[in-house]
């Protein structure tokens, strides 16, 4: 079965940097769209950065965020710089994915990992 894997979280310092890794696993024909949400204590979940044929970042990040994408390794990284107490929440990594082999038939699916906490503090 396909799944996918958050890690890198953690605790970090206001003014620096953390990168988060989401692995896609499992029986994976292709993978479209891959994209990093989060969501903070009491507040909706939000769109912080996807990509697909385009890398989009929502306002909040611009300029402090990025996603490498690695397609050899089925891995989206979230490379986050100038750290600031508001990025602290769960980060969540969300793909759109044909599994391969005896569910190739299912077609794309949107797939979602645990998700990775992080706390931004002095």
């Amino acid at each position: 079965q396909v799944q996918l894997v958050e890690s890198g979280g953690g605790l970090g310092s206001p003014g620096g940097s953390l990168r988060l890794s989401c692995v896609a696993s499992g029986s994976i024909f292709g993978i479209n769209h891959m994209g990093w949400y989060r969501q903070a204590p009491g507040k909706q979940r939000e769109l912080v950065a996807d990509i697909d044929d385009n890398t989009k970042y929502t306002d909040a990040v611009l300029g402090r965020f990025t996603i490498p994408r690695d397609n050899a390794k089925n891995t989206l990284y979230l490379v986050i710089n100038d750290l600031r107490p508001e990025d602290t929440a769960v980060y969540l990594c969300s793909a759109d994915i044909r599994p391969g082999g005896t569910y190739y038939c299912r077609g794309v699916q949107t797939y979602w990992g645990q998700g990775t906490q992080v706390t931004v503090s002095s």
